[in-house]
């Protein structure tokens, strides 16, 4: 996650509060998908952007998770998005991804 997009996911928490947001994660490996979560939960992991050490505890889901996959309209989601799932490692990502939540709940 760039420092922007940090800064400007700050600036949400802090406009609409932190229970009004979740965040839809699309990273394309385990790795860089769980210094997404950790990001948006318990700040940033490599202290170098604007969340350094700012744990906003959003809610953090990949666009891979069937809660996120539900929500989104079956046609699109084909035309967008499945053709990604099924050349990434997407299982290995959801599974990585409801890990590091548990332990954050």
């Amino acid at each position: 996650m760039d420092l922007e997009v940090q800064g400007r996911v700050k600036e949400l928490a802090e406009q609409y509060g932190k229970n009004d947001l979740v965040v839809i994660l699309g990273a394309p490996n385990v790795d860089s998908c769980v210094v997404q979560f950790e990001t948006v939960t318990r700040g940033d992991p490599t202290y170098a952007g604007p969340l350094a050490g700012i744990g906003l505890g959003l809610k953090a889901f990949h666009v891979f998770e069937p809660e996120v996959k539900t929500i989104i309209d079956p046609a699109r989601y084909a035309a967008l998005i499945e053709t990604l799932e099924l050349g990434l490692e997407a299982e290995a990502i959801v599974k990585a991804l409801q890990k590091a939540r548990s332990a954050v709940n």
